[in-house]
C-alpha cells in the first residue's frame, strides 16, 4: 500500500514547517501505538519487508551558508552554483530527519533528533510511541543526533537497546562535551558497539563513513534485493556538499577524511544506483545520486518507493 500526502503536507514539507497533515503510514499497527497529531510529518514506504519512515523533527532557517559550507571556495564558484541550482546564496534552510524501520519484530530508530520535543511527535505520525522503539542506532554523536536521546533527565527510550560505532563512543567519551556526558555517557552500560561491517538486526549493516566524525557511521537496509543507504551526515547539503564533495564544511571534524568519503559512498551510491536517505536533505530526506562533472547530482524520490 503506497504511502499518501496533501497538497497541505507537500508545503508545509517545502516549507519545512511541520504545519500540515502528515503521510499516511502504511502497515497494520499494533493497538495502542501513538495516534498521529496534526503538525507532524512523515514519510512511509516499503523496502523488501523492510517499513522505513522518515520523520521530520525539526528545521531552521540560516543565514550566510557560506561560513558552513564551500568554506575553501570562493563567493564567485558558491554564487554561481548556487543560482544554477535555484536556490539562494545568502541563506539556506537545515532539516533535521531522523528514520525509524520496522525489521520483523523490531522497531529501529537511527538518531533522535536535535531533542525529544521534535521528534516524538514525528514518530507519532508513523504510529510509534517511545516505549514502542526496540532500537535506537546513533550514527555519529554531534548534539542534533543524540539531543533527543535523553527527555527531563530520563531514557527517552526506556525499552530500548543502544547501537553505536565503538570508534564514535571511544573518541567522543575521552573528549569533555556536554551533550555526550548528558545525553550519551547515562546510557552506556546499554550500549552495543559495531565496526565497519557490523550487524544491527537482519538487513541493517554499519559502514565506516568516517570524517564527518572519527567514528560516523552509515547504515544499509537491504531487503527483497532491494537497498537503500542512511548516509547520516555524509553529505549535508544536495548542492553544496553533495554536488562539490571537496567543498569543506565547517561541521566535518576532518575535512579531507570527510571529502574523500563523500567521494567513495557517493560513487559507489552512484554506480550501483542505490538510493539514500540524507539526514539534512530536503523532507523527505530520500533520494538518488549520480555523476556530473567532477561531483554527483542529487535526484529527489518522487513515486519510485512507493510503487
Amino acid at each position: 500500500m503506497p504511502a499518501t500526502i496533501s497538497r497541505r503536507g507537500l508545503l508545509a514539507a517545502s516549507a519545512a514547517l511541520p504545519a500540515a497533515a502528515a503521510l499516511a503510514p502504511l502497515g497494520a499497527r499494533a493497538a495502542g501505538h501513538a495516534a498521529a497529531p496534526q503538525n507532524a510529518i512523515q514519510n512511509t514506504f516499503m523496502l523488501g519487508d523492510l517499513q522505513v519512515s522518515t520523520l521530520l523533527a525539526g528545521s531552521r532557517v540560516v543565514e550566510e551558508p557560506q561560513n558552513i559550507f564551500g568554506m575553501n571556495a570562493s563567493a564567485e564558484d558558491f554564487a554561481a552554483a548556487s543560482a544554477a541550482n535555484f536556490i539562494p546564496a545568502d541563506k539556506t534552510r537545515f532539516y533535521f530527519t531522523p528514520t525509524v524501520v520496522q525489521a520483523g519484530d523490531e522497531t529501529i530508530l537511527f538518531d533522535t533528533g536535535l531533542n525529544a520535543g521534535g521528534t516524538l511527535p514525528a514518530l507519532a505520525a508513523a504510529g510509534y510511541a517511545p516505549e514502542d522503539i526496540d532500537v535506537v542506532v546513533i550514527t555519529h554523536m554531534h548534539g542534533d543526533h543524540i539531543g533527543g536521546l535523553m527527555n527531563d533527565g530520563a531514557p527517552t527510550y526506556a525499552n530500548a537497546r543502544y547501537v553505536t560505532g565503538q570508534v564514535e563512543f571511544d573518541a567522543w567519551a575521552a573528549r569533555e562535551n556536554d551533550n555526550f556526558e548528558s545525553n550519551v555517557r547515562p546510557l552506556a552500560e546499554k550500549m552495543e558497539f559495531i565496526g565497519d561491517g557490523g550487524s544491527v538486526a537482519s538487513g541493517v549493516t554499519g559502514m565506516a563513513a568516517f570524517g564527518h566524525t572519527p567514528g560516523h557511521m552509515a547504515y544499509m537496509l537491504d531487503s527483497g534485493g532491494a537497498q537503500v543507504l542512511l548516509m547520516a551526515d555524509t553529505a549535508n547539503h544536495y548542492v553544496w556538499s553533495l554536488a562539490y564533495p571537496d567543498w569543506e564544511v565547517k561541521f566535518d571534524m576532518d575535512k579531507s577524511a570527510a571529502a574523500a568519503t563523500r567521494r567513495k559512498v557517493l560513487g559507489m551510491l552512484a554506480a550501483d544506483r542505490v538510493p539514500l536517505i540524507g539526514y539534512h536533505m530536503p523532507f523527505p530526506g530520500l533520494g538518488y545520486v549520480d555523476t556530473r562533472g567532477d561531483g554527483f547530482h542529487y535526484v529527489p524520490a518522487s513515486y519510485q518507493m512507493s510503487l
